[in-house]
């Protein structure tokens, strides 16, 4: 395998389920095992900035989303197998969206990264079928079992 497991993870999770919830906890996990890399750090603001707009944070989505661009624009374009010469402008106008809310709101809408290696595209492919997308999302962390009630007896 050419890429990281994780990341083809979240690159599922972004694209197919939109779960952006899921896309932070697999790749902030890749993020710290690899000493905090900062193009890890704008993939990840990405997903969290979506989650944040998407569940009516505009502070949140706005500041992750600009953050993410900031970060993503230092790479080249294609970069981890993905076109991030598409996304970063993507997701700049998204943060301009997002400032202007008061005065022009917008419905809330996906981004997709698009993949240009298609090793990776391959990898994406063949996770998709033993990935199974989380129904329903969660929306924040939650401890195992914790959606369980216990009866003692």
């Amino acid at each position: 395998m050419k890429y990281e497991e994780l990341y083809v993870a979240y690159l599922i999770y972004f694209n197919r389920d939109q779960d952006y919830f899921e896309c932070h906890e697999v790749l902030e996990e890749l993020w710290l095992r690899n000493n905090h890399d900062p193009l890890y750090k704008g993939l990840l603001q990405v997903a969290v900035g979506l989650y944040h707009f998407r569940n009516h944070n505009l502070i949140g989505g706005r500041k992750m989303l600009h953050s993410a661009a900031d970060q993503l624009e230092q790479y080249p374009s294609l970069s981890l197998g993905i076109d991030l010469g598409l996304l970063v402008p993507q997701v700049r106008q998204y943060a301009k969206q997002i400032e202007r809310y008061d005065e022009q709101p917008f419905s809330y809408y996906d981004l997709s990264i698009v993949i240009t290696d298609s090793e990776l595209q391959q990898e994406v492919d063949m996770a998709q079928a033993t990935l199974k997308p989380n129904i329903p999302q969660r929306r924040g962390p939650q401890r195992p079992d914790s959606n369980k009630i216990h009866v003692s007896e």
